[in-house]
Formats: structure tokens, sequence, C-alpha cells
């Protein structure tokens, strides 16, 4: 393969890739390439945080925590477990940066903004982000139905609250609209039905899903034209049956993985291949071997998201945060916090991304992380000001990164590279006419400097 062509696939199967790992696929086949991204993304391992803090009040009901603690115990364990997400974020940005099952976590983080849920209990949304990773890849049927019945997403969706003659339409709703079908594909009656379908759906105080009998509707439901006794695994499965959800899932799958202006004519190919049997897998490997995934059309045009930014500038040379809250400051200001959602419809993407202050922010990201930039890091709220409040260079209140920057893997790697070869390894977009006479009058000091230059420059922000 060209070397072009397997950066371009690394950083959409994952988040890059380093120049050693390219010298030895150079001389393999496409097929070869893609194959063992799929196969070394076979076996996997779940991200679980040691939790045994909180054995206590796990799984415990109401009335068993209110014999046991006083109620200001109660809640400050309850504030310290949830306050436990925020580890599950950190943890899930360092498993992106991990060399193993690359395209499982890119499919897993893609995941994660189709089926968008947000949840402050830390045993449900771990199993919750688990559910998506062990899914990532494999049949799509059974994957909705296991996301329909994890807690977190029963909870998020207020689906606890449908009950049989009372039902509650969010889950159905937005089952159909951002999950499987999209809007304008289904009536207000099919919602209607769905919800019916769905009532009952609830959860035992470990996470167990079970049907509550008493609040089911165990009625005949007519949906999509089909009537019968529908319960949501039913329902589910007709939802498939429409090749409108096989569409649906491929534009998201081509706007996220091969290029945000869709090709009709390409996006029908895949829609096909997908609806065969709806199997993830096939689905990627037809589009990584495809002939036009490496057309120049679809190389370096897609703004990073910011996880994607953090992680790639991470590849190249490896950062730990000695203050791990400042990731989390960081992941606020460029618009994408992992495991907390802006809302059910998730990210927007693409070019929402950009905006002239967060534009500004992200290149100078690489100096912030790597040649000790200063920046603002008052807690002040969530940052929902402007970028100049937060972001004010030079002045005494400003505060450092605390990052443990990695510059000897980096050397290890890069430093026997031309300037030329390091350029062309970063960069993978076309070089704007005035991008490219800046690098031109640069003075090249070492790799080191002329690494944080590069991803300094507009054109590091796609992919």
């Amino acid at each position: 393969m060209k070397q072009k062509h397997i950066q371009h696939l690394y950083w959409r199967a994952s988040f890059g890739i380093d120049v050693k790992q390219i010298e030895s696929l150079k001389s393999a086949s496409k097929l070869k390439v893609v194959s063992k991204l799929i196969a070394d993304s076979t076996e996997f391992k779940n991200l679980e945080l040691d939790l045994s803090e909180f054995d206590e009040i796990k799984y415990k009901t109401n009335k068993e925590l209110s014999e046991k603690f006083s109620e200001e115990e109660l809640q400050k364990l309850k504030n310290r477990r949830n306050k436990k997400v925020r580890d599950l974020n950190y943890a899930w940005i360092n498993k992106l940066s991990e060399p193993k099952a690359l395209l499982r976590e890119k499919m897993t983080l893609f995941w994660a903004n189709v089926f968008v849920c947000r949840d402050n209990d830390i045993f449900f949304i771990q199993n919750y982000n688990n559910t998506l990773r062990k899914n990532a890849l494999g049949d799509f049927r059974v994957f909705v139905k296991e996301v329909a019945k994890q807690p977190s997403m029963l909870k998020y969706l207020n689906n606890k609250q449908n009950k049989k003659k009372k039902p509650n339409e969010n889950f159905a709703r937005e089952l159909m609209e951002l999950f499987t079908l999209g809007v304008g594909n289904y009536t207000e009656q099919d919602i209607q039905e769905s919800a019916r379908a769905f009532t009952g759906w609830s959860y035992k105080n470990n996470g167990d899903f079970y049907l509550q009998k008493s609040q089911h509707d165990f009625d005949e439901k007519t949906f999509f034209g089909q009537t019968g006794n529908f319960d949501g695994d039913d329902i589910i499965d007709i939802i498939l049956e429409q090749k409108q959800c096989a569409r649906f899932i491929c534009d998201k799958v081509y706007r996220y993985f091969i290029n945000p202006k869709v090709d009709e004519k390409r996006l029908e190919e895949i829609t096909n291949i997908f609806y065969k049997d709806y199997n993830i897998s096939t689905l990627m490997e037809h589009i990584f071997t495809s002939k036009w995934f490496y057309n120049d059309e679809n190389i370096g045009v897609k703004i990073k998201s910011p996880i994607e930014l953090l992680v790639g500038i991470q590849k190249v040379v490896p950062v730990t945060f000695d203050k791990k809250q400042q990731l989390n400051y960081l992941q606020k200001m460029m618009g994408q916090t992992l495991l907390y959602p802006d809302n059910v419809a998730g990210w927007k993407g693409g070019k929402s991304w950009i905006d002239s202050n967060t534009l500004m922010f992200r290149m100078k990201l690489p100096s912030l992380l790597l040649s000790n930039a200063i920046i603002n890091l008052e807690e002040k709220g969530e940052f929902e000001d402007s970028f100049e409040q937060y972001y004010k260079v030079q002045k005494q209140r400003n505060k450092y990164l605390k990052i443990t920057k990695n510059w000897e893997s980096f050397d290890n790697k890069y430093q026997d590279l031309t300037a030329e070869e390091l350029k062309d390894f970063l960069i993978l977009s076309k070089l704007d006419k005035d991008t490219a006479t800046f690098l031109e009058n640069l003075e090249i000091k070492s790799n080191r400097n002329f690494c944080v230059q590069l991803m300094s420059i507009p054109e590091y922000q796609l992919c």
C-alpha cells in the first residue's frame, strides 16, 4: 500500500499510525492490511474501573440503604460514585490511545454518537460503554436490542415511566428518529404503537433487564402496516426490515469514516451490503477495501473531532496528564466531553467543531500539550462564556498544564526523518498557499520543534 493510503486508513479506522508501523505495512496488500485491522479488533478488553469502594451501596434498595446509612452519609457516597464517571472519561481516552483493538475502539466512539446516552450512575454507564464496545463490530440487530435493554438508556429516555394505558413515547420516538430511521420515515401512529410495545421494559437494582408484566401492554399493535402482539424486540425487527434503517446508519458511517459530503451512488452501494445481514464488520471491510475509499477527494477532508485531535497528538508524542481534571477542561473548551453529550442528538460533528474561538484554541493545543504554553485553568464554571475570558496568554494568574511528555518516544521514531518526510507524515490534506510559504520560510531547529509547528497549522485539523 502507498504510505498516504495507509495513513488515510489508520486515521479513519483509528486515530493515526506511527511511522515505524507504516514501513512494515508498505509491502502488504490492501486486503491484508484491512483484514489484520479487523482481526486485531476481534479480541478486546472491557473498560472497567475499580469500583470496590462502592460495594456498600452497589445494587442495594433504597430501603436497605436507609437502614444502614444516614441521609448525609448516603448522599456523600452517591456523590463520590457519580464523580467516578469523570474517571471513566479519562480511562476511555487512555484506551483510545492503546495499540490494540484499534478499529473496535474507533467504532465504539462512533456508536456512542449514534446511540447517545448519558448517566451519572457509574455502574450503569460503564456497562453501557462496554455494551457499545462489545457490539461495535457485530450484528446490528443484536446491538440495537441490547442497547434498548440497558438501564442507562431506559433511564435516559424515560422508559421506566412507560406503562400500560399511560405510555411514555420518548424512547420509541428517539429509537426511530435518532437511532434507526431518521425524521420523516415513520408516522405518529408508529410512535404510539411502538411505545405500547415497550411498556413495562425496566431493570432491577443490579441493572439486569426485566419485563414488568403488570405494566406491559399485551394487546395487539399495528406498526408499519403489520399487526400482532408485538413487544419491543418485535418492533426492532420490523424497523430493520425497512431498508431505510440500513441507509440511515450507512449515511452516518459514510459521513464519519469516508467523507462529510455523501456520494449517493456509493451510499447506495454500502446500504445494499449492510441490508443483507446487518453485519457491521462486513460493512467496514467492504468500505476499507474499496478502491474509491482511497480516492483523493476522500483524503484529508474530514475535520478531526476534539477527541481525534487529542488522541492523534498523543500517538505522535505520548503525554500523561498529571492533573486529570485538566484533560476535562480541554474537552470542554473544544466542545466534546466523552460521556457528556450535549443532548440526545449527540455532537453534530463536521464544521460544527470549528468556529473562530475553537479554531484558535485547537491550533494552540500542540503548544499547550508539548511546549509549555500557558492557559487560564482557574475553576470558573463550565466554560460557557467566551473563549477570550479563559484563554489569556502571558498573564501571571495563568497556569501551565501539568503534563509529562515522552519526547524520547518521539525521538526514537522520528528524529531521523527529514523535514519533508515529517511533514508528509503529519499532514494529509493539501497545503494552502500561505501555509506552504510559511513552512518554506520556517527556521527548523529540530524535529521536535518542527513537529509542534506542523501540528499548529490549519491543515493538521484535517484527516
